[in-house]
Formats: structure tokens, C-alpha cells, sequence
């Protein structure tokens, strides 16, 4: 079977259609990419203090440290708009690979433990180990959420089916309340800590300085590159597991594969940014609705539509937050929750 009957054999006629447009779909990616590269000069030249476009493109071609407007630009608002783009696809792809790997429209990175991991593994450092510092908390986080998803993989795979995609869901469920509840029970016993978490815990990309971008950035391009190429398995798994050992797909190793790209992604998109809600589970809708059920175009357009929305959300927060900025945790939580109800209301936009 071809990788066009593979896309195909379960969706409805006008689904099938879309898949076959190649040359649109291609067309819609290059107009994402051009939306992201405007996004992101939005993010370059808009926050609340107002530096004018020809300061913002003096500060670019020759950057001068003592101005105040070049440190702006180049020392805080490049390395969040960076790190908006990369987080931003990070968590839409991992979005959608996990959403293919579980057979489950409404799944989210957070249900792996990701969130828990890296929260449980930040706190622990401060209550217990006296760290502190957002790059240490980087370092916690991205050693935290990898361990989670590991437990989360190993109690899934108990039993003689394996890591099926229900016994995943509940297991990541169960742990992710676990962790978090040895999470609230170490800050109620530390003030100093509660103090220090909750501005990781909040989920923005402000205060992110080159240190933290360059940290997190090789890994972060390494997994998406890797995550971009996983539409052809994700396509078998669309079609059952007994389809997929049909064609010669390992499940196992397969499944393990995938959860540890999740992982990777939102393991470093967490520990830079903490725990950033909805895009993983809104982005990877979206991207069906424009091309269809064929993952090796959900993927790509995925990778785009990340960014714009949590770029958008982040410009959206400095805009409206006036003297300040609400936190784009706090403004995607806004977005999100809407959209969510819609998705619960009308089920069918939530099929796979």
C-alpha cells in the first residue's frame, strides 16, 4: 500500500480531495512563512516601550550597546521573537504527533506528565537544593520532563498489549496528578519557593535572554526536524494497530520513537518558556481543517501555525497590557478556552 492509500483509506471523499492537492498545500506553506516572518518583525518592533521602525532597523544592521533602544531590540525582544518561533513549533508539531500517536483528538502534551515533570523537578531544585536562577530552572525542567514522560512510558506498557494508546492516556493522567500533587505539598511548605515558581509557572517568553535561546535551540530544531518526518508512520497508526504491523510498521519501537520526539519538544519548549497551554492541542486542529488527514502535511503546517499563534498571543498581551504585559500563558489561556468548548460542542472537528 502507498503512502497516498495510507493518508486516505479511512477518510471521507472530500477529506481525500484535499490530500490530493500537493500544489496548494505547498502554495499555504509558503504564505505561513511569509505570515511568520511578519509576525515576527511585529514582535521586533511593538512591546511597551516605543521604539520607532528606523531605530528598530539601525539597531539590526549595527547594533550599539550603549543605546537604549538597540539593547532593547537586540538583547530582549530578538531572543523572545526567537524563542516564539522555536517554542511555538515545537509545541504545535509535538501537538500533533501526540494527537496522531494517541488516536485522541483532544490530547495534549500536558497529559504525558511533561508539565508535571518539569514543574515537580523546578520546585525540588528550590526547596531542596537551593537553586536558583532561570537557566538552572531550564536545566531542572528539561531533566524533569524527560523523566516524567519515561515513567508515564514504562506504566503504559505494563501488561500484555503494550503501550496501547487508552492505557497511555490513563497512565499520563494518573502520573501527571501524582506529581502534581508532590509539587503543591513542597511549596506549601516553602514561601521563598512559591515566590520563585510562580514566575516559571505562568508560561511567557519575556525575560529569555540569548543564554537561554541558545541553550535550548539546538534541541529544539534537532526534534522538530526529526517530528516533520514522522508523517508516514503516524499515517499507518491512523489506520489501527493491526493495518500498521500490516505494512511492516513496529509498534513498539515506533511508539517509543514518537513519544520520545514529544517529549524532547515540549520537554525544552517547558523548561524555557514553563508550561504554555492549548497550542499543542489547537494547532494541530487547525492544520487539519486547512490539509486534511495526511500527517506529512499536518506536520508542516503545524510548524507554521505555532509560531503565529503564540507569537499573536504574545504581541496581543503587550498591546493590551498597556505600561506592562500579561504573559502569553495568561493570554492563550484566554484564547484557548473557547475554543476548547467548540471543539467539545461540535465533535466532529475533532476528528482524526
Amino acid at each position: 500500500m502507498t503512502d497516498q492509500a495510507v493518508a486516505t483509506a479511512t477518510v471521507a471523499p472530500d477529506a481525500m480531495r484535499r490530500v490530493r492537492r500537493p500544489g496548494a498545500l505547498t502554495a499555504g506553506l509558503f504564505v505561513l512563512g511569509g505570515l511568520v516572518l511578519l509576525t515576527g518583525f511585529v514582535s521586533v518592533t511593538q512591546g511597551s516601550r516605543s521604539i520607532g521602525l528606523s531605530e528598530v532597523i539601525d539597531a539590526l544592521r549595527q547594533f550599539t550597546a550603549a543605546t537604549t533602544d538597540d539593547t532593547v531590540t537586540i538583547e530582549l525582544r530578538v531572543p523572545r521573537t526567537i524563542l516564539g518561533v522555536l517554542v511555538g513549533a515545537a509545541l504545535g508539531v509535538s501537538g500533533a504527533v501526540l494527537q496522531g500517536l494517541t488516536r485522541n483528538a483532544l490530547a495534549d502534551p500536558s497529559i504525558m506528565g511533561i508539565e508535571a515533570g518539569a514543574a515537580l523537578a523546578v520546585v525540588a531544585g528550590i526547596t531542596l537544593l537551593g537553586v536558583s536562577g532561570i537557566q538552572l530552572h531550564v536545566v531542572l525542567a528539561f531533566v524533569g520532563a524527560l523523566a516524567a514522560t519515561a515513567l508515564v512510558y514504562a506504566v503504559g506498557s505494563i501488561g500484555r498489549e503494550g503501550a496501547t494508546p487508552v492505557k497511555m492516556a490513563l497512565a499520563g493522567a494518573a502520573i501527571t496528578a501524582g506529581l502534581t500533587a508532590v509539587t503543591t505539598g513542597l511549596l506549601l511548605t516553602d514561601l521563598q519557593a512559591q515566590q520563585e515558581y510562580r514566575f516559571w509557572q505562568v508560561g511567557s517568553l519575556a525575560g529569555r535572554y540569548a543564554p537561554i535561546v541558545t541553550g535550548v535551540a539546538p534541541i529544539l530544531i534537532l526534534g522538530l526536524v526529526v517530528g516533520v518526518l514522522c508523517g508516514r508512520p503516524l499515517n499507518a497508526l491512523a489506520l489501527g494497530d493491526d493495518a500498521a504491523r500490516g505494512l511492516g510498521v513496529s509498534l513498539t519501537r515506533t511508539r517509543i520513537g514518537l513519544f520520545t520526539v514529544v517529549a524532547v519538544l515540549c520537554g525544552a519548549a517547558t523548561a524555557a518558556c514553563g508550561p504554555i497551554v492549548f497550542v499543542g492541542l489547537v494547532v494541530p486542529h487547525v492544520a487539519r481543517a486547512i490539509c486534511g488527514p495526511d500527517y506529512r502535511w499536518i506536520l508542516p503546517y503545524s510548524l507554521l501555525l505555532g509560531p503565529l499563534l503564540l507569537l499573536g498571543a504574545d504581541i496581543l498581551g503587550r498591546v493590551i497590557g498597556g505600561d506592562g504585559e500579561l504573559q502569553v500563558g495568561i493570554v492563550l489561556g484566554m484564547l484557548g478556552a473557547p475554543f476548547f468548548i467548540l471543539l467539545v460542542r461540535y465533535s466532529r472537528l475533532a476528528e482524526l
